[in-house]
């Protein structure tokens, strides 16, 4: 990133945790763009839609049986499942689940995937507390915005040191939102930060493996229980951020204050939110976008490649550059793996495209041997450039950045839309997935969330 780094400490007038729940505290919907309230809602539909297709996930079993052998007041639901919970199970098992699939939302700015930490947190408070759609989407942003502030603060070098942001700083965003939601002051909603930050863990190494998705669900859990920590009292620090041996401290060598305080080009950071429409992880999008085009525009088959060269930011290597998988999870992370999958004409939006047997396919592995990957330091971590040498002697190549977010938010809703169905219809039936379509649309009137939630259970489930 460009950000200049700032020298430590942080100068004593200058109190980063304190300006940001100043800040959030203020949120409100009323005020918020239309086009800041169609991508809150864009955003909610997306969630559903991955947590939905998530919920059989092997992982999301495992973590659901967990909760029901625990047992718990059965106030929060479950998507895709007809059992109830407790809020903050709710929030880990179906924050796992949204992330099972590793095809939800991104934001750059915080490093991670801000929604699927959020929002299951947010939809378990707001059942508990009967709390309607505007107000959810309010917080929503409100936690967003925190988060993707924070990203600023400590990014690069958190992410590169290590840490998964989703699991990390995806816990300050789900403790802004319930902050919000539960309507704290700034004060409290400090110590709620307080409390977030000492919870705050998750590490990269444990990519490709059911690791991953609990990150996001723990995110949600921790900051939920942060937030109605801090409503009861429970004492922390008023400064995690930048204190001593505080967040930014302890999680990395950068500190950028000024980065985390300033006004954004594009006034929101939500209007820089990527949708996902590849079950993968997104740094191989633009590869997998490359490969589309090629096939496409050459009538390339898998026979007729002699060799590719895929190159991408240095930074890839440490993130999704696994050789030769084995597992379907592995697959997600493979440069590799997703660029023969593509260039196969095999379908990468599709989540059974991440299965043991394609991943270990013989043709697959054969297209994927061919292809080579050069890091290349100081590009654009989305950008990817990928050169195929056809067996006739014809080199063809392409570019793509998957980093623009969408400038047509009609166009996008309609993709979004799509993905949701072909996610939803398998699970709950088209009627039902309709019917969900149709509160999201009009979700800043539904009196309450949970008159979105209790469609999301499959019929033949309900009692």
């Amino acid at each position: 990133m460009a950000t200049a780094t700032i020298t430590r400490p942080v100068p004593s007038d200058l109190s980063v945790t304190a300006e940001l729940t100043r800040r959030l505290a203020t949120t409100d919907y009323d005020p918020l763009p239309e086009d800041v309230r169609t991508l809150a809602c864009q955003c909610v539909l997306d969630f559903v839609a991955v947590t939905l297709a998530g919920a059989s996930e092997t992982l999301t079993g495992l973590l659901r049986d967990e909760a029901l052998e625990e047992g718990a007041t059965p106030i929060a639901s479950l998507i895709g499942h007809p059992a109830r919970v407790s809020p903050q199970q709710a929030a880990l098992v179906n924050g796992a689940a949204s992330h099972a699939l590793d095809y939800d939302d991104v934001n750059f700015a915080m490093g991670g995937h801000p929604t699927v930490a959020i929002m299951p947190a947010l939809v378990a408070l707001a059942e508990a507390r009967g709390t309607s759609g505007r107000e959810l989407l309010a917080a929503f942003v409100a936690g967003y915005e925190t988060a993707c502030r924070i990203g600023a603060l400590v990014l690069p070098g958190h992410y590169t040191q290590g840490f998964h942001a989703t699991a990390t700083i995806g816990t300050f965003g789900a403790a802004a939102a319930c902050a919000h939601l539960l309507g704290l002051n700034a004060e409290t909603t400090a110590i709620a930060l307080g409390i977030a930050g000492t919870q705050a863990a998750g590490l990269k190494s444990m990519f490709g493996t059911m690791c991953k998705p609990l990150h996001a669900g723990l995110a949600a859990r921790n900051g939920l229980m942060a937030a109605k920590l801090a409503a009861r009292g429970f004492s922390s620090r008023a400064d995690v951020l930048e204190c001593s041996q505080g967040f930014a401290a302890t999680h990395g060598p950068d500190l950028h204050p000024q980065a985390a305080l300033a006004d954004t080009t594009v006034g929101f950071h939500l209007h820089n939110n990527l949708f996902k429409y590849h079950a993968s992880c997104y740094l191989t999008h633009a590869p997998i976008e490359c490969a589309r085009a090629l096939r496409d525009d050459h009538a390339i088959t898998p026979d007729a490649v002699q060799a590719a060269e895929l190159r991408v930011e240095s930074g890839a290597s440490t993130v999704c550059h696994i050789l030769a998988p084995k597992t379907g999870l592995e697959a997600k992370f493979s440069l590799r793996l997703t660029t023969a999958f593509a260039l196969a004409g095999i379908d990468t939006g599709r989540p059974d495209t991440y299965s043991e047997r394609l991943t270990n396919d013989p043709a697959v592995t054969r297209l994927r041997d061919k292809i080579v990957v050069d890091f290349v330091p100081g590009w654009p971590s989305t950008l990817a450039e990928l050169k195929v040498t056809l067996v006739d002697g014809r080199t063809v190549t392409t570019r793509f950045d998957s980093g623009v977010p969408a400038s047509d938010l009609a166009a996008q809703g309609r993709r979004l839309a799509a993905k949701f169905f072909t996610l939803a219809d398998p699970v709950l039936g088209r009627a039902r997935a309709e019917q969900i379509a149709d509160a999201v649309g009009a979700f800043d009137r539904l009196e309450r969330v949970s008159d979105l939630t209790r469609l999301c259970v499959p019929q033949a489930a309900t009692p």
